[in-house]
């Protein structure tokens, strides 16, 4: 099929697009990698009278140290995000999540702010926010403001986004220490989006006992959820006491996964609870073979 007819705007600034998504409200939508819009629009699931094409917003294409944490454009790709040095040293679940985005020719084209803005509750991107309390930069015709990423995502497919504001940049925190990460997600094929997928990431403090746990979950809600429950039963933990399945089975306590032509509620929860555990078991092994780095620095 064929897109409805739309009229096509491509601004060269940040500015210059925020104040045509203000000239044209709900009409307008912005087009960022194309990966999930153009979709969209050419199965008629979504019809909007206006486009407007970041692609040529420069300005919107980075990944830089922002002072304790790593600043990542909306329009930086998935695949150039994922060979970048600075993300990979320092927000490893980002690099790892990556691959896991469809092939790679969607990781070509798709960016981070894409994919985030779009709120697919089963997308990597939106999770590895969540887990990592990432904050999402936001400009619009009045001010710059920053949203925790655990209220942007609003339900399936929405955010807290105005329809006058452009998504700017994403802020991971740099997690310091003895520190492993993991993503385990399973899928019916490679590139398919997960059925159910977690995210771990865990710190140990000087007796090796977990001194921070983030556990995120995607494919079992409307949004990306933090396993809240279960990182507070592992906190203070020593890994060698931790029942990996009891744990895995804990996150997805308070989840609540819709029913699909994929797979039931009851086999997304199950799923879940494996993923989680594989997840967690990865990222404390991680975190044990691996050294202090600020310990390091200061030794250095």
């Amino acid at each position: 099929m064929k897109p409805a007819p739309f009229s096509y705007h491509r601004p060269e600034t940040l500015a210059e697009a925020v104040g045509t998504l203000g000239a044209f409200g709900d009409e307008a939508r912005v087009l960022a990698g194309g990966q999930s819009l153009v979709p969209v629009m050419a199965l008629r699931l979504g019809r909007f009278g206006h486009i407007v094409d970041l692609g040529q917003v420069g300005a919107l294409r980075y990944v830089r140290d922002d002072g304790g944490s790593i600043a990542v454009g909306a329009m930086t790709t998935h695949a150039a995000a994922g060979r970048d040095p600075l993300a990979a040293g320092s927000v490893p679940l980002l690099a790892r999540a990556i691959p896991f985005i469809g092939h790679f020719q969607i990781r070509n084209r798709g960016t981070v702010g894409g994919s985030c803005a779009h709120a697919d509750p089963a997308a990597e991107i939106p999770a590895v926010a969540v887990t990592l309390d990432a904050e999402m930069e936001a400009a619009g015709p009045e001010r710059t403001r920053r949203i925790p990423a655990a209220e942007f995502f609003a339900s399936t497919y929405t955010t807290t986004l105005e329809p006058d504001e452009v998504l700017t940049s994403l802020r991971f925190p740099v997690w310091q220490g003895r520190t492993g990460f993991a993503i385990r997600e399973f899928a019916r094929r490679s590139g398919d989006f997960a059925l159910a997928g977690a995210l771990c990431a865990v710190t140990l403090d000087a007796d090796c006992r977990i001194e921070r746990a983030a556990i995120g979950l995607l494919g079992l809600g409307a949004v990306p959820v933090r396993a809240f429950q279960a990182e507070q039963a592992i906190t203070g933990t020593a890994p060698g006491d931790l029942d990996m399945t009891e744990i895995g089975l804990l996150t997805v306590a308070d989840t609540d996964p819709p029913d699909d032509v994929h797979a039931t509620s009851a086999y997304r929860r199950r799923v879940g609870a494996a993923m989680a555990a594989q997840a967690l078991a990865a990222a404390v092994a991680e975190a044990l073979a691996g050294t202090d780095v600020t310990q390091e620095a200061a030794h250095g």
